[in-house]
C-alpha cells in the first residue's frame, strides 16, 4: 500500500526538522532528531554496499549484510511460535513469512514496524520508513506517522500521513492529505477526497477498550547513545570504523593481485610494426601473443641490451589477509559476533575460555534480539486479532527459542544420552528427536528394545 519513499527520508524529513515543518502541521513533536535521520541515512546507505568511502577503487565487501543475516538466521533458526486460534494462526504464520528477511533489514537501520493492512495482509516498514512521535517508558511505540507519497506528474506529489496513535487504551488514527510541487516538500493541506484511492478514509476515527497498539514494534536491544531516544541503533554501528577498514583492505587485496600479474617487457626491436588504416601512424604489436602479458618499452637505451624481461614480482597478499582478519575480529567483536562468523575460523587462535565468552557474548545479544522480537510478534498478533474482531477469542500466543549458540549438536546429544540412562527422557522422545522417526515408530522400536533387554535379563 504504502511506497517507499526513501528520498523523502532524506531530503524532506531532515528539511522539514530544520523548517520544524511537520510539527506545525501535527502540532507536536517528533522523536526523530536530526542526528538520528543523518545515522539512519549513513546506515541504509551501508547495508546497500553505498557507504560513503566506497568510491574509485574501494569497493563494498557487504559485510554489513552477513552481520545481519548471521544474527536473523540464528535467532529465527530455532524459533517455535504459534496461535491457539487456528484462523488467527494461519493470519500470523502467513504475515511472518517473511520475517527472516525484514528482521535482517530492522537489524541494519535499528528497527521495523509490522502494520496490518485490512484483515489478511501486513506491511513491513522499516526505521527510514516512518516518523516516531512518542514513545511509551518501556521503549514501545505508541504513537507514529507513515507516509505515503503518490506522484500523478513530475511536478505534483500528494503525501498522506497516517498517524497512529495509542493512549489510555484508545487507538486513534488520523488521515491527512498534503500537496507539492516537490518530493521534498511535503507542501499544503488538502481534502482526502482529491485523491481517489484515499476518498473513503475518515479523516479521525477511534476505537476504544483496546489494550495495545494496532502494530508490532521491533527495535533493537542497543542503548541508543546518539540521541538519546528510544529510536533503534543498528547492530553494526559500533563498528562503522571497522568495516570501513575491512572495504579499504579489500581494495589493497585487490590491487595487490592487479598490480602483481606476470608482465614481460619487450623491447620495440621485438615488435612487428604494422601501419594503421591511414597509414600515416606505426602500431607496434606481438603476434600471437597476450596483450596482458607483454609490454613494449625502449630497453636497448638503457644499460641493458636483453629484448625480453621478465616482470613477477612476489605476492603480499598474506600480511593483507592478516590484517583484515584482524579487522573481521574487531567487527565481530563490536557487533557480539562469535570468532569465526566472519573471520577466518581456521585462523581462530583463541583459548578455549575466550571462545566460550565470545559464544556467550552471540548468545546474550541473540537471546536480547529475540525478546524484543517476542514482544513485537505478540502486538502483532494482537493487531491482527483486532482487524479480525478476535480481541476477545481467548487465543494463546506461544514464541520459544532454544540455545543452539551455546550447545552445538553433538554436546546435546550426549546430554540426551545421559538424560535417557537416568530416566529424566524416554527412549522414544530421543529417537524421534535424533533418527527422524515418527512418535509412533519411534515407540514401536524403543517397545522392542525394552523386550530384547528384558529377554536378556531372563
Amino acid at each position: 500500500m504504502f511506497d517507499s519513499f526513501v528520498g523523502f527520508v532524506k531530503g524532506a524529513i531532515r528539511k522539514m526538522f530544520k523548517q520544524t515543518d511537520i510539527k506545525q502541521k501535527i502540532n507536536q513533536n517528533i522523536c526523530l532528531s536530526n542526528a538520528m535521520a543523518d545515522r539512519i541515512e549513513m546506515w541504509s546507505a551501508m547495508y546497500r554496499g553505498n557507504a560513503p568511502w566506497c568510491k574509485d577503487y574501494v569497493k563494498s565487501l557487504r559485510k554489513e549484510q552477513g552481520i545481519c543475516r548471521e544474527l536473523a538466521n540464528v535467532v529465527l533458526n530455532e524459533m517455535e511460535t504459534e496461535v491457539s486460534n487456528e484462523n488467527l494462526d494461519k493470519l500470523y504464520k502467513a504475515a511472518t513469512r517473511d520475517l527472516n528477511e525484514y528482521l535482517q533489514s530492522g537489524l541494519a537501520l535499528g528497527s521495523f514496524v509490522i502494520k496490518p493492512l485490512g484483515k489478511d495482509k501486513v506491511e513491513y516498514i522499516t526505521a527510514d520508513r516512518f516518523l516516531p512521535v512518542e514513545f511509551d517508558a518501556r521503549g514501545r511505540l505508541i504513537d507514529v506517522i507513515f507516509v505515503q507519497v503518490k506522484c500523478v506528474a513530475e511536478d505534483s506529489y500528494y503525501h498522506r500521513l497516517e498517524q497512529h496513535t495509542f493512549k489510555n487504551n484508545t487507538l486513534t488514527i488520523t488521515n491527512r492529505a498534503f500537496h507539492s510541487n516537490s518530493n521534498q516538500d511535503i507542501g499544503r493541506e488538502v481534502p482526502l477526497e482529491v485523491v481517489e484511492e484515499w476518498s473513503k478514509l475518515p479523516p479521525v476515527i477511534c476505537y476504544q477498550g483496546l489494550e495495545r497498539p494496532d502494530f508490532g514494534y521491533y527495535r533493537n536491544p542497543i542503548k541508543n547513545e546518539i540521541d538519546g531516544s528510544h529510536c533503534g541503533v543498528s547492530v553494526f554501528d559500533s563498528a562503522i570504523e571497522q568495516i570501513k577498514n575491512v572495504d579499504i583492505q579489500g581494495a589493497r587485496l585487490d590491487w595487490e593481485f592487479e598490480s602483481g600479474e606476470r608482465a614481460i617487457n619487450v623491447d620495440i626491436m621485438a615488435l612487428q610494426a604494422k601501419p594503421t588504416v591511414q597509414g600515416k601512424k606505426t602500431e607496434y604489436v606481438t603476434p600471437k601473443l597476450n596483450q596482458r602479458l607483454y609490454k613494449g618499452l625502449n630497453l636497448q637505451q638503457g644499460t641493458d641490451t636483453e629484448l625480453y624481461k621478465e616482470w613477477s614480482p612476489a605476492f603480499r597478499e598474506d600480511n593483507i589477509l592478516n590484517g583484515m582478519n584482524e579487522y573481521l575480529r574487531q567487527i565481530e567483536f563490536n557487533v557480539s559476533l562469535a570468532y569465526g562468523d566472519l573471520s577466518n575460523p581456521q585462523n581462530v587462535d583463541k583459548t578455549a575460555t575466550e571462545c566460550k565468552i565470545a559464544k556467550q557474548r552471540k548468545y546474550n545479544m541473540v537471546t536480547a534480539i529475540q525478546e524484543n522480537l517476542k514482544e513485537c510478534l505478540e502486538d502483532l498478533v494482537y493487531a491482527l486479532a483486532f482487524y479480525n474482531a478476535m480481541t476477545r477469542s481467548g487465543y494463546e500466543f506461544s514464541c520459544t527459542f532454544n540455545d543452539s549458540v551455546l550447545t552445538d549438536e553433538e554436546t546435546e546429544r550426549t546430554q540426551d544420552r545421559q538424560d535417557v540412562a537416568m530416566g529424566a527422557m524416554e527412549l522414544w522422545e530421543y529417537i524421534v528427536k535424533w533418527r527422524g522417526k515418527t512418535e509412533q515408530e519411534a515407540k514401536a522400536i524403543a517397545e522392542a528394545k525394552a523386550t530384547a533387554d528384558s529377554g536378556m535379563i531372563e
